[in-house]
């Protein structure tokens, strides 16, 4: 199986860099095509697992393309139209192209070409060969549930916290940290951001022994805490940057125009937004609302044991067969030996005196024909 985790040098020197997009622009073409993406599939009434398989679908692309030569805007079609039908939920190419036209304006969406539905189909080809035809993706989501179930405390803070940290994956898509970090571990990382900004704080929890220092340490091991940081900041930099009073371009920036200033790393010098409860981030995205399906707070424990091995009828095989003979094979009913069908005019095809009968088969030589005694039993 491939590998779809990179570190942040790899992120760095993307076909896009290389081809002269510079980093900030490409990180800012790669949230607007995943929030493309994500508006997309909420007028198309899709799944959360839907949109975020699209999403990753299109991180993982322009890990091999560049924005150049492959728009976002088709490309993110092209990802959700795959994505609909590996989730099980497939939705019209037609359809997708449509609720596009009504998202973009004209000059975006001339990047879709005088056929879009071509442009759509023809590139789902180069993507299933870019992504190796790995095809299922795991999500966070999954994991923030089985965690949460596992953690005692406040139910009401506690629903908080899984609520907030549910926001908190469905922004993370629009950042790189799918191509950074496996869901398990993103998971924690945003639960552990969310207990910050709720005031949730995990004391005990199911299953805790006394090897576990944290309550992740159970699911995920030797994560650390610059590690978790770390993911909650490239989160929390959504919200401090500033909203674009326009869409950008298509192509990147001249050079004489500035691009959004948001926080850097802590490596460079400049100071990173702290992760404090009393200061909640104000987010400048739409977000996705969580899910109907999400279990509510207090979680039901199932406590039915299952039934005794006794109560199970025993299960009766038949008694191997004794040293009997075999059945005599069934009767074959047909005419006795040396007794010729009906169809046959002419004499035995060997009879004792002369040669044998004249040849009235279908113009082959006899070595070529159906049977090597065929040319005895046509008719005269």
């Amino acid at each position: 199986m491939p590998g779809w985790y990179y570190d942040k040098k790899e992120l760095r020197n993307t076909p896009s860099a290389t081809a002269g997009l510079d980093f900030k622009t490409e990180m800012r073409y790669r949230k607007e095509g995943a929030r493309f993406i994500i508006d997309t599939g909420m007028k198309m009434d899709l799944g959360y697992n839907t949109t975020a398989t699209g999403v990753v679908y299109f991180h993982r692309f322009y890990m091999f393309h560049s924005f150049q030569q492959f728009p976002r805007y088709v490309t993110a079609c092209c990802c959700l139209f795959l994505a609909g039908k590996v989730e099980e939920t497939p939705k019209k190419c037609k359809d997708i192209i449509k609720i596009a036209r009504t998202l973009l304006p004209d000059h975006k969406f001339t990047t879709f070409g005088c056929d879009p539905k071509e442009e759509v189909m023809t590139l789902e080809r180069i993507l299933l060969q870019t992504i190796k035809f790995d095809l299922q993706v795991e999500h966070p989501y999954q994991f923030l549930l089985k965690y949460a179930k596992c953690l005692k405390g406040d139910k009401a803070k506690l629903q908080k916290m899984v609520q907030m940290a549910w926001t908190f994956v469905n922004d993370s898509l629009c950042t790189t940290l799918c191509l950074q970090w496996e869901p398990e571990i993103i998971a924690v990382a945003l639960m552990y951001l969310a207990g910050k900004l709720s005031k949730f704080e995990v004391m005990d929890w199911v299953g805790r022994s006394a090897k576990h220092l944290r309550w992740w340490d159970m699911f995920v091991e030797d994560v650390t805490m610059d590690l978790l940081e770390d993911i909650c900041h490239q989160v929390l930099d959504l919200y401090s940057q500033p909203a674009a009073a326009k869409s950008p371009p298509e192509s990147p920036p001249l050079s004489g125009e500035k691009a959004p200033i948001s926080p850097k790393n802590a490596a460079n010098g400049n100071e990173r937004t702290q992760i404090s409860p009393e200061q909640p981030p104000v987010p400048a995205l739409p977000r996705l609302p969580p899910p109907a399906d999400v279990p509510q707070f207090p979680y039901q424990t199932f406590t039915h044991a299952p039934p005794p091995l006794a109560s199970y009828a025993p299960v009766s095989f038949p008694a191997p067969p004794v040293n009997t003979p075999p059945p005599a094979p069934p009767h074959i009913a047909g005419p006795p030996p040396n007794v010729f069908p009906p169809y046959v005019n002419h004499p035995p095809p060997f009879p004792a005196v002369g040669p044998p009968p004249p040849y009235f088969g279908n113009g082959l030589p006899p070595s070529q024909s159906q049977h090597p005694h065929r040319q005895y039993f046509q008719p005269s």
